[in-house]
């Protein structure tokens, strides 16, 4: 069996760049695109036996129209090359609301030929896989309101402790349940303990539910494709099974910069350990993030330039500089020759920080050894003019006992 696993499509991610002037759409969105095509064109090339998308296909759970005819005219490639394929609802497809159509909604409703939409949590046999030798646990998120409304609880972190607990018994029974001569195959749309996440996790919304490290490595399961991580990894690296995040198609945000995209081609067959293939997506979009701190005001301007990369290395690519500098020398940055610096780039963020210095004075006749820590807290939430001073102070105080205690 060899299966196509990919994850985080959000192909309507256009919070930067203009719109292609041929076809109307955003330039990010058909950078998307681009990378959502090799998968697509791979699986056909490769005669996959079945695609798991693994969740969140979009950015928002009421996509633009125009976003979903594209999303659909690709998916509609495999049903048109009989290759089976399985959407499962990630935390970006499903609304907020009880009752109310996920993103995906109209390839279950209209029963796309070879689609198959797993929206929630379920066993799949051969009969349900179009006579494929195997067996899928489907896992989609579960949305806060439901998962509330579910547990009957007030607390949510006393609804989601109680959800996972029933997902680990539900996953154990159906295992259970399955065929021992056939592989079992997890796919779910939530985070893992021990995972590593991405830097800015911009499009994580929402808490996550947590599955244990113990039920997605048992060795019953002979692939585990998982998506919401952005953040390309194998949970269980060096053993069996695989527990594979792919990662987004495309970076997202700043937090991706250093990370290649990838998407995975997994051999699967009962009794042998289960080949993953790594395969990267090319042509991806550069992210460069540059950080510095001026500390000299002379020629500040030639320093941030010299902070920036080559305009050659900065051509197509989204640029970030932050800089930080003492409020004062504002006036000495010249931005426009900056962003003259950067015009090959794709788009040029330019963040300025600028700091005031603020020192605490001490009251006359004060030392600062005969002050609490509480006292010295007090006297800097008094000079920052910190608004939630109160709040801090309390957990401060809080802090300090437990560790009076602990000692």
């Amino acid at each position: 069996m060899k299966l196509l696993h990919f994850a985080d499509a959000h192909i309507d991610m256009a919070n930067y760049g203009r719109h292609d002037p041929v076809t109307g759409l955003p330039m990010r969105v058909l950078d998307f695109l681009k990378s959502l095509d090799t998968i697509v064109e791979t699986a056909i090339e490769r005669k996959v036996d079945l695609v798991i998308f693994a969740g969140d296909a979009y950015k928002d759970r009421s996509p633009a129209p125009t976003f979903q005819r594209e999303w659909g005219r690709r998916i509609m490639r495999f049903s048109q090359a009989k290759i089976p394929t399985l959407l499962l609802i990630g935390n970006h497809d499903i609304s907020p609301s009880i009752g109310r159509a996920h993103a995906l909604q109209e390839f279950k409703t209209l029963q796309v030929p070879y689609v198959k939409v797993i929206d929630s949590p379920e066993l799949l046999k051969p009969e349900d896989l179009w006579g494929l030798p195997l067996q899928v646990i489907g896992m989609p998120w579960v949305a806060r309101s439901g998962l509330m409304a579910a547990t009957g609880e007030t607390d949510s972190t006393q609804a989601f402790s109680r959800i996972e607990e029933n997902i680990g018994d539900l996953i154990d029974g159906w295992m259970e349940e399955c065929d021992a001569s056939l592989p079992i195959v997890l796919t779910a749309h939530a985070s893992i303990e021990g995972a590593k996440f991405g830097g800015e996790r911009l499009v994580m919304l929402g808490n996550d539910l947590v599955l244990t490290g113990s039920l997605v490595k048992n060795p019953k399961l002979s692939y585990v494709a998982m998506g919401h991580i952005h953040k390309p990894q194998d949970v269980n690296e060096g053993h069996q099974p695989p527990v594979i995040y792919p990662g987004s198609i495309e970076r997202v945000d700043f937090g991706e910069a250093k990370e290649d995209r990838f998407f995975v081609i997994a051999d699967v067959e009962k009794g042998r350990d289960t080949k993953v293939e790594w395969i990267q997506l090319t042509g991806v979009r550069k992210f460069i993030d540059r950080r510095t701190s001026l500390q000299s005001s002379e020629e500040a301007t030639k320093q941030l330039l010299a902070t920036l990369p080559k305009p050659k290395e900065m051509s197509g690519a989204i640029v970030r500089l932050v800089v930080e500098y003492p409020r004062e020398w504002d006036s000495l940055i010249d931005e426009s020759a900056l962003r003259k610096y950067a015009a090959d780039a794709f788009e040029f963020h330019f963040v300025k920080r600028p700091q005031v210095e603020a020192r605490v004075r001490i009251e006359e006749g004060q030392v600062v050894s005969s002050l609490s820590p509480l006292d010295l807290l007090e006297q800097f939430f008094k000079a920052s003019k910190t608004t939630n001073a109160d709040e801090l102070t309390a957990l401060a105080q809080e802090i300090i006992s437990e560790d009076t205690l602990d000692t």
